[in-house]
């Protein structure tokens, strides 16, 4: 009877003995001298050196170098954490002068987040209320819909996990604050049971670089890892990764960002906006997780790009007690908190912009002023339009990088559209009124854009922030305009039709538009 021994390694070599066949496999690294097989016994030299985990056993000689390697990434990203809560404890105000800083703590309250699309109807809605009734809108979302930030990636209910979560928010809605927050909510170990890691990329910072870089060099910016540790962190578990991209509209694409190859490879480089692109596609590190901020106006590039499955989220401001929250902590004194928070409740159009985080900045902080000067808080505060010119200035200022064309032309251009909808009764405009008016309404942050279902095909449709600022932006462009047409635009408001009819539909529409230009 035939036997045969086969030897699988560095070696091939095999005899042949009874008609049994006996193979032994050698690991990468090792060495066998090929041994004999009599009366059923191995005899002969049978040499293994291990460099390698050997399957056969199941021990693994390197368990001494696991348990280094895994102290040294235990280090790393101790020490990474610590620098994330150093530094993202803070946040620097719109008016901090150099040094200053508060606790994100005493700032951050969670808006509300809903995870799905609303349709033109529920739009409307949110758009054309006001006051109390806008609140009421606002917590029947919360109450049905509203998420925290430790759900996002949650499996939806068809048990799919969103490998990329889209968080859309309009200028001033606290997209930034948000991502802050969920980076020390992690540095605090609140999400360990989900990512291992969470690196933050800022758009805005991406954006002025000029030079040909990798995804581990971009990390680099907001990180005190080298990049070694950063190569190695995201070979030895991308699944366990998350990144945080704030502010894709913020930075520029070109249609020939859909034809460039994308890096495959986190230490490959090309420009910029191709090695984010890369990362977005899910082309590098695939099995990661991505959260990225827009605004609303740059979400059909984004989805072109966002690798699948992606959901997608929106932060829609504070709810009536979100509000109520903020001035607690601004003020942290019950008594200044009563007074600025009474003075809100009392005037529909704030209460209503207050779902504005960075509106209930500006009020507070204007409310804080009024008592440096030992001035009573709210006798002769500053008026709601004061208050709306603020966050003009504050946009135009912060969120309007790269603005395509001047600041008057912006306005004039946002005024006339503005104006059109008070005269026809509408909140929302379609997508050729608006480009007939407005050069670049992708890159303003005074316009919501939306995607609505139109039976087989999908619609496109642009609206201010709310109702109240196309009031504003109305009243503003009558203002703006030269004597003559500014006195013949506010002579047809006060006009008095003999048609009543004419008069009764007429005068509502332009009464907080006409409140808005006497407090200018």
């Amino acid at each position: 009877m035939d036997r045969h021994v086969n030897v699988h390694g560095q070696k091939d070599n095999s005899k042949s003995h009874d008609g049994l066949n006996v193979s032994i496999a050698a690991q990468s690294g090792s060495h066998i001298t090929a041994p004999v097989l009599a009366n059923n016994n191995i005899i002969g030299n049978v040499q293994i050196i291990h460099n390698a985990y050997s399957g056969i056993t199941g021990h693994h000689p390197n368990t001494q170098n696991e348990r280094t390697n895994t102290s040294e990434r235990r280090s790393v990203l101790l020490k990474y954490k610590e620098q994330i809560r150093n530094e993202y404890q803070y946040v620097t105000e719109y008016n901090s002068r150099p040094g200053e800083h508060v606790l994100l703590s005493d700032r951050y309250i969670q808006p509300l987040i809903i995870p799905k699309h609303r349709d033109q109807q529920e739009r409307e809605e949110e758009i054309s209320s006001r006051g109390e009734t806008f609140q009421q809108v606002l917590s029947s979302r919360s109450a049905q819909e509203s998420i925290g930030l430790n759900t996002m990636f949650n499996p939806d209910n068809r048990g799919i996990t969103p490998g990329a979560v889209i968080l859309q928010g309009n200028s001033g809605n606290g997209k930034s604050f948000t991502v802050q927050k969920m980076m020390m909510d992690w540095a605090s170990d609140l999400y360990r049971t989900k990512f291992d890691i969470v690196f933050h990329l800022k758009c805005k910072e991406i954006s002025h670089i000029s030079s040909r870089t990798s995804l581990v060099e971009l990390l680099m910016y907001n990180c005190c890892l080298t990049s070694d540790q950063i190569s190695t962190i995201l070979q030895q578990s991308p699944e366990r990764v998350l990144f945080l991209v704030d502010g894709f509209d913020e930075h520029k694409y070109t249609e020939d960002i859909y034809h460039m190859s994308p890096p495959t490879d986190p230490n490959q480089k090309a420009s910029p906006e191709v090695t984010l692109c890369g990362l977005l596609k899910g082309k590098i590190l695939r099995e990661s997780s991505l959260l990225v901020t827009t605004r609303s106006t740059a979400i059909d590039t984004l989805k072109n790009v966002l690798k699948e499955p992606h959901s997608f989220t929106e932060i829609i401001g504070f709810s009536e007690k979100g509000v109520e929250e903020y001035f607690k902590k601004f003020f942290q004194d019950d008594t200044l908190f009563r007074k600025g928070y009474e003075y809100v409740r009392a005037n529909e159009t704030l209460l209503t912009a207050c779902s504005i985080p960075v509106i209930c900045w500006i009020i507070c902080t204007v409310i804080r002023e009024r008592l440096s000067e030992d001035a009573d808080v709210t006798s002769g505060l500053e008026t709601t339009t004061s208050i709306y010119v603020d966050f003009l200035c504050t946009l135009l200022d912060h969120h309007c990088q790269g603005l395509g064309q001047s600041v008057p032309t912006l306005v004039k251009s946002l005024g006339k559209l503005a104006e059109k909808g008070i005269l026809a009764q509408q909140v929302l405009f379609d997508e050729k009124t608006v480009y007939e008016l407005v050069a670049d309404p992708a890159g303003s942050p005074f316009l919501c854009k939306f995607l609505f279902k139109k039976r087989i095909r999908q619609e496109t449709m642009f609206s201010f922030m709310h109702l109240s600022f196309q009031e504003f932006f109305t009243a503003l462009y009558y203002l703006i305009l030269d004597e003559y047409e500014s006195k013949k635009k506010l002579t047809q408001i006060f006009s008095i039709h003999k048609d009543s009819e004419v008069v009764q539909y007429a005068a509502p529409r332009f009464a907080a538009v006409v409140h808005f230009i006497f407090f200018f």
